[in-house]
């Protein structure tokens, strides 16, 4: 694996809980898949945003454009998931799948142990936007991202008023409370930025647990060509009891958001841990 000057990085590369390789076949198909993966992706993402998306913005009237493209996104990543599914690169179980397809008007939370996870909700919740990083828009997907969903560059108050918007007509705004991917060791600290989202949309919280398998080779800083050494991918995903927004609405803003990040954030980790002690369908425990 690459070095780095980074002590507290450089710590996370050599820890001694990363298992040496079990199958260097297994290891070397499932990590060739990765890599050709994330190329049909990025592939994938500059064809919606040049062919797909002009021609849906013409048959779409222009305040529906984005419910139609959303749509259109999340229908191919089932597919690119189910691709992966069948090929052994990444399985995935849900606990109620019809569940995730009525969930509206939402704020969406989860923890973010990968690079996948927002496809994953995305591709399961149809009627969703994200909330994702700026800097994605200088990528291959900055093309999609643009015109589909919100940047955390946007100004706060602006970015609030679109996502009343959007959860107004029935969609849904997935957020990542912790603000960047859950490290291999220790936790992020989560952020007020959803509560105070909620708050303003009025709108309740679905937190849900990204669970199953080590996401190793997905995660921060993990080196790019790399792969759970032991097992392939395994993304449980469980929605978790839903945090009713009227218990805060009679708190004052600052307190609401600072009790209601708190109930977030205890959720999803109780869950976590409790998935951990009992994890029958794979090897190796989930980085959550």
């Amino acid at each position: 694996m690459s070095k780095s000057k980074d002590p507290e990085i450089e710590r996370k590369y050599n820890s001694k809980d990363i298992p040496k390789i079990k199958n260097i076949f297994a290891f070397i198909y499932r990590a060739t898949l990765k890599l050709l993966a994330i190329v049909v992706f990025g592939v994938g993402a500059v064809f919606l945003s040049v062919f797909v998306f002009p021609f849906i913005r013409l048959f779409s009237r222009n305040k529906n454009f984005g419910i139609s493209a959303r749509k259109y996104v999340s229908h191919t990543f089932r597919v690119f998931l189910n691709i992966l599914h069948a090929l052994h690169g990444a399985r995935y179980i849900l606990d109620n799948p019809e569940f995730y397809k009525d969930i509206h008007s939402k704020i969406i939370v989860a923890n973010h142990p990968s690079l996948l996870d927002f496809v994953y909700i995305m591709a399961m919740v149809p009627n969703s936007t994200c909330i994702v990083r700026g800097g994605l828009t200088k990528t291959p997907l900055g093309g999609v991202i643009k015109q589909a969903y919100i940047t955390n560059t946007t100004d706060f108050d602006a970015l609030c008023k679109k996502c009343k918007l959007i959860t107004d007509e029935g969609s849904n705004v997935i957020i990542f409370p912790e603000g960047t991917r859950t490290p291999r060791h220790g936790r992020n600290n989560y952020k007020k930025g959803a509560a105070r989202i909620a708050l303003f949309c009025n709108c309740d919280v679905q937190p849900i647990l990204i669970a199953g398998s080590d996401k190793f080779g997905l995660g921060k800083h993990d080196n790019f060509v790399s792969y759970n050494h032991v097992e392939e991918y395994l993304f449980d995903i469980k929605a978790l009891p839903q945090i009713n927004i009227s218990e805060y609405k009679s708190l004052s803003e600052p307190i609401a958001a600072k009790r209601l990040t708190e109930e977030m954030e205890k959720t999803i980790l109780n869950a976590g841990l409790k998935y951990n002690e009992n994890h029958p369908r794979c090897k190796t425990i989930n980085n959550i």
